[in-house]
């Protein structure tokens, strides 16, 4: 099943057609497969916190909202991640089952083991995202949200907007806005 077996690495077919077996989810980036691993109790509460407040501000409309389960690919070659939650407003993403590819929103929730990794690679790999307009990280340590939104003058520029309690933090891809204390409701740091 792997494409070189001498470099150990995989194809993205190869990758897709073994992960649908799979009893748990595994990432695929530079023809490496990683597994997840389970979250916290604040992590998966945020994730719930963010899902509800979507949930009520993108019914009835064309934008769907997704939590952990589902896969973003960056392009035809991969990589392909499990974000803790986006969002998708784009018709070509309507008939989707496993994947979705065209993304305008992401959000990571931060724990100490993938923090790096989320600001680092994996914030690389989802500015290849033609649709992504924002990605956003949220502490599931402290009440700390980092929004990076592409500037909509320049392709390749991302302006950071920090926000910290008691802000209102704004989704502009999707024309929310959420308060941090209801992102963070019932969370114990």
């Amino acid at each position: 099943m792997i494409a070189d077996k001498e470099s150990g690495l995989w194809s993205p077919t190869e990758y897709l057609e073994w992960e649908r077996q799979q009893c748990i989810r595994h990432e695929f980036a530079d023809g490496k497969i990683s597994a997840m691993t389970g979250g916290t109790v604040a992590h998966n509460s945020i994730a719930l916190n963010l899902a509800a407040a979507l949930r009520n501000h993108l019914q009835g409309g064309s934008c769907r909202y997704f939590v952990s389960d589902l896969k973003v690919q960056v392009d035809h070659e991969g990589p392909f991640f499990y974000p803790d939650v986006m969002v998708t407003c784009d018709k070509r993403d309507d008939d989707a089952v496993y994947i979705i590819q065209y993304p305008c929103t992401i959000i990571e929730i931060l724990s100490p083991s993938t923090e790096a990794y989320d600001r680092g690679r994996k914030f690389e790999q989802y500015r290849r995202i033609a649709t992504l307009r924002e990605y956003i990280l949220i502490d599931s340590q402290k009440a700390s949200v980092e929004c990076f939104r592409r500037s909509v003058t320049a392709e390749n520029i991302w302006l950071l907007h920090f926000y910290n309690e008691p802000s209102v933090v704004s989704f502009d891809s999707l024309g929310m806005q959420i308060p941090m204390a209801a992102i963070y409701e019932n969370i114990r740091f």
